[in-house]
């Protein structure tokens, strides 16, 4: 099933360009606007991305510990909250997903940082 062409035209000019290559296992700082009665600031969420979905509406899984609780928060890549996304470290993973850190606790969940732009 193919997408219509007026609908694909429209898809790409909705995508964004401006974010990092980033994979499971890469630290990334997203910066998400919160908006505050009539105000708007940025608000770093900084974590280990555990999961990715490609595709035409794609998303990635931002995992970080926050006063000892696992907090997960998922970002669609075209999404209007997100600023801007940096590439804070890349660690080795053998795994596309890296659910299994939900289980792991303090030095366990930590992964093998690696030089990697």
């Amino acid at each position: 099933m193919s997408i219509h062409p007026v609908m694909q035209r429209l898809q790409e000019k909705l995508n964004r360009t401006d974010l990092p290559l980033f994979a499971a296992g890469d630290t990334v700082r997203v910066q998400v606007k919160i908006k505050e009665g009539d105000k708007e600031r940025l608000q770093a969420f900084e974590g280990i991305v555990i999961a990715r979905k490609n595709g035409a509406q794609g998303s990635f899984t931002v995992r970080k510990m926050s006063f000892g609780h696992g907090v997960e928060r998922i970002f669609p890549f075209n999404s209007k909250v997100i600023d801007k996304v940096e590439k804070v470290r890349s660690a080795k993973v053998r795994r596309a997903k890296l659910f299994y850190l939900r289980g792991l606790r303090g030095k366990a969940a930590r992964l093998k940082e690696v030089e990697r732009s």
